[in-house]
C-alpha cells in the first residue's frame, strides 16, 4: 500500500490532474476482475470439496495404499492431485504435506527429502490447476486465455514433472524395506472414516472439474458446476444441512476427526479464506497499472530490452526478472504482475504468443518463490512442514528444474508458440 502511495505520488508528476492516475488504476482493476471473480470461486471450491469427503478421500486412498517404496512417488501424486483440486500449493502442504511427513518420517526416510517431494508436487498442482489463484493470475497478468496458458505450461512441465517422478521413484525404492507404522496410519484412516463416509464416489466433484476444464468450459462455470456437485453430495452422503454447506462458502469447512492432525488439515476454505488473496491483488494490480501507464516500468529495464533480440533470450529474462522480483519484494503475486507488465510489449514484438509470457512468469515466480527464505511461501512451508528452507531446497526437484528446462526449450524452439491476435484481446476473452 505504501508503494501504491508512492508510485502514486511520483505519477502526479507527469500527469495534468489525479483523475489520469484514479483512471489508470480502475482500467487496471476492470482488466483484472474475471480472475479477481475467480479468487472468490476458489474458496468456495475447496470447502465444498471438503465437505464432500472429495479431499478426505484422497487423503484415505493415498495413506491406505503406500508402503515405504513408494511413499515418494505416490506423495508426489498425491500431493500433486491435492493441489490441481484445491488449486493451492499451501492447502496442499498444510494438509497431506503434514500427513506424509509424519508417515515417511516414522518409515525412516530423511524430512527434507519428503518436504521436498511435497513441495514439488503442490507446486505442480499449484502451477496447472485451472482453479489455482497464482495460474489465474498469470494468464490475467499476460492478458492471454486461461486454458491456453495451462497447455502452454504443459510442454515444459509435463516433461519435468516426469523426470521428478523417476528421481523420487529411485531415491524411495532405497526406502523399500523399512517397517510401515500400521497403528500411526490406523488412527488417521479412523480419524477420516468418522468424519466421511470414504468412497470413490465422492472423486465424482474432481472429475467434473477437470472434465469441464478440458472441454475449454470457461472457468467460472466450471468451478461453479463442480462447487454445486460437491455441496449436493455433502448433504446427500456426507450428513450435512443445506445450511451448513451454504454457510461454509464464506466461513470454511468445521470439520470433526477427533485426531488433531486431521480438524487442524481439514478445517479451512471458504471464501473468507480468500480475501488476503483478493486484497493484496487490487493494491498490486493497482500498483501495476500506475507503473504501466506512466512509463516506469519500461524505463526500470529499458537497458536490459533493448539488447534482447533472440527469443530465447526473452524468455530467460522474463523468469530471472520474475525471480529477482520475488528476490526483492518477498511475494510471488507482486512479482507475477510486475513482470507481465513489463514484458507484455516484448513478448508482441517478438511475435510470441502472451501464453508464453504467462507460463514464464510461473516458472520464475510461482516455483521459485519456495525456494527464497524470506518469501511469504518460503516463510510458510519452513514454519508448516517443520523444515529449514535451506534443508529442502534441493530435493524440491520441480521447482529448480522446471525454469531450467523452460529456458532450455526456449532456446531450443520448443513451446514458443506464434502470436495469435484473437487470443491477445484482454484478460475478459478467455478468463
Amino acid at each position: 500500500m505504501l508503494g501504491l502511495v508512492w508510485v502514486a505520488a511520483n505519477a502526479l508528476i507527469l500527469a495534468p490532474n489525479y483523475s489520469q492516475i484514479r483512471e489508470a488504476m480502475l482500467s487496471g482493476a476492470s482488466r483484472a476482475m474475471p480472475a479477481m471473480f475467480i479468487f472468490l470461486l476458489i474458496g468456495i471450491v475447496i470447502v465444498t470439496f471438503i465437505q464432500a469427503g472429495t479431499i478426505g478421500t484422497l487423503i484415505y486412498y493415498g495413506l491406505e495404499f503406500m508402503h515405504p517404496g513408494i511413499v515418494l512417488p505416490a506423495g508426489l501424486i498425491l500431493c500433486s492431485l491435492m493441489s490441481l483440486a484445491v488449486g493451492t500449493s499451501w492447502g496442499t502442504v498444510a494438509t497431506g504435506g503434514i500427513v506424509l511427513l509424519g508417515v515417511g518420517g516414522a518409515m525412516g526416510i530423511p524430512l527434507p527429502i519428503i518436504a521436498g517431494m511435497v513441495i514439488s508436487g503442490a507446486s505442480f498442482g499449484d502451477k496447472m490447476s485451472p482453479v489455482s489463484d497464482t495460474t489465474n493470475l498469470s494468464a490475467l497478468s499476460a492478458e492471454t486465455d486461461l486454458y491456453q496458458h495451462i497447455r502452454s505450461m504443459a510442454y515444459t512441465t509435463g516433461p519435468t514433472y516426469l523426470i521428478v517422478l523417476l528421481i523420487f521413484s529411485w531415491i524411495g525404492w532405497g526406502y523399500a524395506d523399512h517397517a510401515l507404522p500400521q497403528a500411526r496410519l490406523d488412527v488417521l484412516l479412523e480419524g477420516l472414516q468418522q468424519a466421511f463416509k470414504i468412497n470413490i464416489i465422492m472423486l465424482l466433484p474432481l472429475v467434473v472439474l477437470f472434465a469441464l476444464s478440458m472441454k475449454r468450459v470457461p472457468a467460472e462455470a466450471a468451478m461453479m458446476l463442480a462447487s454445486l456437485t460437491a455441496g449436493l453430495m455433502a448433504i446427500a452422503f456426507q450428513e450435512r444441512t443445506l445450511e451448513q454447506v451454504v454457510t461454509g462458502f464464506y466461513d470454511g469447512a468445521i470439520v470433526t476427526t477427533n485426531v488433531e492432525t486431521l480438524d487442524t488439515l481439514l478445517n479451512r476454505g471458504g471464501i473468507s479464506d480468500m480475501t488476503w488473496t483478493y486484497t493484496l491483488a487490487v493494491i498490486a494490480i493497482s500498483l501495476g497499472a500506475i507503473l504501466e501507464k506512466f512509463g516506469f516500468l519500461r524505463v526500470l529495464l529499458e537497458f536490459l530490452l533493448k539488447r534482447i533480440k533472440r527469443k530465447g533470450t526473452l524468455v530467460a529474462s522474463t523468469i530471472l526478472t520474475a525471480f529477482a522480483s520475488n528476490l526483492a519484494i518477498a511475494e510471488s503475486y507482486i512479482s507475477i504482475i510486475l513482470t507481465g507488465q513489463l514484458y507484455k510489449k516484448s513478448f508482441d514484438d517478438q511475435g510470441l504468443d502472451r501464453s508464453v509470457l504467462s507460463r514464464s512468469l510461473e516458472e520464475g515466480s510461482t516455483l521459485l518463490t519456495a525456494l527464497i527464505p524470506w518469501t511469504t511461501t518460503g516463510v510458510f512451508y519452513a514454519a508448516t512442514l517443520g523444515i529449514p528452507t535451506m534443508e529442502y531446497i534441493q530435493w524440491s526437484f520441480l521447482n529448480w528444474m522446471n525454469p531450467m528446462v523452460g529456458i532450455l526449450f526456449a532456446f531450443l524452439g520448443i513451446g514458443m508458440f506464434r502470436q495469435n491476435p484473437q487470443q491477445n484481446r484482454g484478460a475478459e476473452s478467455g478468463l
